[in-house]
Order: C-alpha cells, then sequence, then structure tokens
C-alpha cells in the first residue's frame, strides 16, 4: 500500500494550486489557515518539521510586551495584548493559559516602574486583574528563589504562557481540515516564478523524491532563511533581515513557582524565568548571528553567561550546574538596520519579489494571526481574497471539554496533561488504548507523557523522526528526558508503519545539557 506522505507528495504535484506557503513555523501555519478557511487550494510545505524553528525556540510567552513601552512601540504593545486575549479566550484557550508576572525593577526604581505598568493597564483597557505592588515577601512566596529584598521594587502583573510547538502544530492541523496539503521534510530546490498571478513552478525534494508543485501564488515564511530564498528568486537582491541569536536554560526548581518573573536591569537588559511543564524557562540572551541558521546552538558560555545574569535576581542555588536540565537556541529575524539588536523593532517585515513570491518574517508570536493577514494582502489580486479579516475560529482541541468520565482509566495528573496539550481533542487518544496495552504507560518516569501520546503523534501530527515527538509532540525534551533509549524506542513505534493511519483531516534545537558542556 502507497504509504500516507507518498500519496502526500503525489497530491502536491496535481493540479494548480493557489497559493503555496514555505515554512511552516506559526505564521506560515497561520497563512496556510487564513488561506484554506476562505476557500483558496493551500499547499503547505517545510525543510524539516511543522514548528521546527524560530516556533519551537521562544520563551512559551503570548504577551504585549511591557518592555516594548520603553522604545515608545504603544502600537506594537496595544495590538499584543489585543491578541493575547483573543487567543487566550477563544483561538486556543487550552493552549494559552493566564500566567502572573513578577515585575521585579533593580535600583528600586519604582515611581518609573508605577508609570509603565499604569500605560501597560491602560493599553490594556484596565482589564481585571489590574497590576499592583508587592511586598518583598510576597514576591518571595509566587518566586521562592526571588532575592526580593531591597533596593529592588516589585510588582505583579497579568500575561499568558504557551505551549509554541503545539500551537503552530495545531495550526497546521487547521489548515490541513481546511483542505490544505500539508508536508513537512520536503524542501524547496528551484523556483520557476511567474508574477501577477500566473502559473509558478516550484521544485521540491523529499525523501520519496522530486516533485513540482504549480501555483498562482508563493509564500515565503521561512524565518531565518527568508533571504535565502529570496536569492533563489533574485540572486542580486539585498537582504532585509538580521538575525538575533536567543537562548534559554532550562531549569530543575526545588519549589513550586506560583508566578513567572521579569526583570529590568540597569542596563537596558531584560531577563526572565517562566514556570513550564514543572520546569524553569530562563532567558534570554541578545546576540546578532552571522552564521548558517541550521547550525544555530547553545553553547557551554551562552550558559554561562545567561546563569551570571540571573545571578542578579535568583539566589546561587537555584543556578546550579546540577539544576540545568537542557539549554536551547533560537533565532530571532529582525528588520536591517543599525544598533544593538536589543534596540530593534519587533514589528514584522514584509516583501514582494520581481517574481511575485511574498516573504513574511519577525514579529512576535502573539501577533502571528494579525501577521498572517498582512501577508494574505500581499497576494496577487487575481489570487487574494476579496474580504480579508481576523478570524476568531478556535483551533482543533478549544471546544469546551465535556464528559470526564471518558478518562475514568487515567489518573488526574495524567489527563491533566493531556488537556493541557490537546484539550478536546483528547479523546482521539483513547482509540489507542484499544490496539495497545501500554497507551496510558508512562514513557519514563519522571515525565507525565504517555505511549498514546506517541501513536497519536505518528497517526495524526505527521511525525517522523524522534526528535519531532520529544520536542514537539511531548513535554520530554523540555523536561530532559532525551536519552538513546527513549529515542530508539520512540523510533520503534514510527518504523511500524501498519499501525499508522492516514493523518485526520486534510531549527530551534533543544538539547540535553551533559557534565561539562552543551551539545547540540
Amino acid at each position: 500500500m502507497v504509504g500516507y506522505r507518498e500519496r502526500t507528495v503525489e497530491e502536491l504535484g496535481l493540479g494548480v494550486f493557489d497559493v503555496l506557503v514555505i515554512g511552516s513555523g506559526i505564521v506560515g501555519a497561520r497563512v496556510a489557515f487564513d488561506a484554506a478557511r476562505v476557500g483558496l487550494r493551500v499547499a503547505l510545505v517545510d525543510a524539516g518539521d511543522f514548528g521546527g524553528a524560530t516556533s519551537g525556540a521562544s520563551a512559551r510567552l503570548i504577551h504585549g510586551g511591557l518592555r516594548y513601552l520603553g522604545t515608545g512601540d504603544f502600537r506594537l504593545v496595544s495590538m499584543a495584548l489585543r491578541e493575547r486575549n483573543v487567543l487566550a479566550s477563544r483561538v486556543a484557550p487550552h493552549l494559552v493559559r493566564p500566567l502572573p508576572f513578577v515585575l521585579s525593577a533593580a535600583g528600586g526604581r519604582r515611581s518609573r516602574c508605577a508609570a509603565g505598568l499604569l500605560v501597560y493597564a491602560a493599553l490594556d483597557g484596565f482589564r481585571s486583574p489590574l497590576p499592583r505592588f508587592v511586598t518583598p515577601e510576597e514576591a518571595a512566596l509566587l518566586v521562592p528563589p526571588l532575592c526580593a529584598g531591597e533596593p529592588a521594587s516589585h510588582a505583579v502583573y497579568y500575561e499568558a504562557r504557551t505551549n509554541d510547538s503545539r500551537l503552530a502544530l495545531a495550526t497546521v492541523t487547521a489548515a490541513a481540515r481546511c483542505g490544505a496539503v500539508v508536508a513537512n521534510y520536503v524542501r524547496v530546490v528551484d523556483l520557476d516564478l511567474a508574477p501577477g498571478g500566473r502559473i509558478s513552478r516550484v521544485s521540491l525534494l523529499g525523501q520519496e523524491g522530486e516533485v513540482t508543485i504549480r501555483c498562482r501564488a508563493v509564500v515565503n515564511a521561512t524565518g531565518p532563511w527568508l533571504d535565502l530564498l529570496r536569492k533563489m528568486e533574485d540572486p542580486g537582491c539585498e537582504p532585509v533581515t538580521r538575525l538575533s541569536k536567543g537562548i534559554h536554560v532550562v531549569l530543575r526548581p526545588d519549589e513550586q513557582w506560583r508566578a513567572a518573573v521579569a526583570v529590568s536591569l540597569e542596563d537596558g537588559q531584560h531577563l526572565y524565568g517562566v514556570p513550564c511543564e514543572d520546569r524553569i524557562l530562563l532567558g534570554t540572551t541578545e546576540q546578532e548571528y552571522h552564521g548558517d541558521p541550521a547550525d544555530v546552538a547553545a553553547e557551554a558560555e551562552d550558559v554561562s553567561y545567561l546563569l551570571g545574569m540571573a545571578s542578579y535576581f535568583l539566589r546561587p542555588e537555584m543556578l546550579r550546574s546540577e539544576r540545568v536540565v537542557s539549554a536551547f537556541a533560537g533565532l530571532r529575524v529582525l528588520p536591517r538596520g543599525e544598533g544593538a539588536t536589543l534596540q530593534a523593532s519587533r514589528d514584522h517585515l514584509l516583501s514582494v519579489g520581481p517574481g511575485g513570491m511574498v516573504s513574511v518574517a519577525g514579529g512576535k508570536l502573539t501577533t502571528h494571526r494579525r501577521i498572517a493577514l498582512d501577508a494574505l494582502r500581499y497576494l496577487p489580486e487575481r489570487v487574494r481574497p476579496r474580504r480579508l479579516s481576523l478570524s476568531e475560529n478556535p483551533l482543533p482541541g478549544a471546544s469546551p471539554v465535556r464528559g470526564r468520565g471518558l478518562y475514568s482509566g487515567l489518573d488526574g495528573s495524567t489527563l491533566d496533561h493531556l488537556l493541557h496539550l490537546y484539550g478536546s481533542e483528547t479523546s482521539k487518544l483513547l482509540r489507542h488504548s484499544k490496539g495497545h496495552d501500554n497507551a496510558w504507560e508512562r514513557i519514563t518516569p519522571g515525565a507525565p507523557d504517555v505511549w498514546a501520546q506517541v501513536y497519536h503523534a505518528a497517526s495524526e501530527e505527521w511525525a517522523s523522526t524522534a526528535e519531532d515527538v520529544i520536542y514537539r509532540r511531548t513535554t520530554l525534551g523540555l523536561r530532559g528526558f532525551d536519552t538513546p533509549e527513549i529515542r530508539q524506542s520512540i523510533s520503534a513505534v514510527l518504523g511500524s508503519g501498519a499501525m499508522i493511519p492516514p493523518p485526520d483531516g486534510r531549527v530551534f534545537f533543544e538539547v540535553p545539557y551533559p557534565p561539562g558542556g552543551v551539545r547540540r
């Protein structure tokens, strides 16, 4: 029997697509979803995995961007706050959840902190709960290892957290269910573009061989690779992006954190610690990057630097090397310009090449719906939908969960874990218990992920490799459970094609932190 991937690649070569989206991070996935939901015939492809680069290496925050008030970018902050609220209430409430933040301002800059929080609250329509100052004792209760004494001032305000990889994957799934043809691990090898909505030809290469897609419009949403693809369209084009490397370190806490913490230092740097999957995500760095995007890595010196900076607001015992579980690096795509990347605009950029390819990159995870809408506005007139507006259609899993009795065979912690990742789609995992006795067994002690998630990743979520499952379908990677034994066991499941039906509906990296340094 011809496998699902072979059928998908074959379908990519049939007929003419209205839009080919290259790059399946959060922006590319949303472009594909919005184009497909208004009736366009859409293909979405990626040289790697869905959400496998910048969109899987974020701080996992959906936030307004309090620090951007310092650059005067009130429009971006206001827009991001509106998007945060829509994502958390309607689009993906299972994946975007409220999170209190302790803001710690070094040097006791209480008046400046108060002014910033007042403006932030105003831009959010004075939505409850409002920011408030807290005592050092209250701050330490929320963030136990916080250095909460004087001269710092502390306030509490509210943002939201997410699982960035699963948010991107849910958006890809929504696009597929609207009719988009989606394929990971196929890369562009040639562009033959015809502007004005005439038929272009794009050659792709994957493990199944080469296929040529015919399409009327192409969207380049490849993030750090944006300019590389633009040069395939126009070898003489000038770059429009620059890259900033940011790393995150994952720490194992002693006590539960009830809030995240954000710290503004005297030199303008901003650091944070975010509770995530029983771990603490510590970030981030800002360093201009000139290498191959595929080679970005969290080096040992990066980790040491970040831990050193964190000593300004976390007690030393929290920052010991034995607490480091993993580290990962990602690339921010910024507009070209002079000056430090820390001060660069976080707004997105758009360009249209001589072949008509729409290139879009940058911006914030929080504002991805608006970025995608902007990209669609630049499609050729023959292809562009007549009416374009933001859709608040819920992503798969966003519906209210009813009938918890269906999951009577699961313990409470496992069920809560699955509902957090899959929402109302959790019921789809139940069928795996019929064919697999170990479906509800944990993959490894110390993590709540179960084998049903692996079977689901293979049958419904386009997982091809153990890394896809460990880092982007489950929480194993973030928790530090990327071992040869686990990889081998998951690879065995992915290789047993007889049990894998077609998916339903039609480079970041994270690394274990071994003794002596960070490895890729």
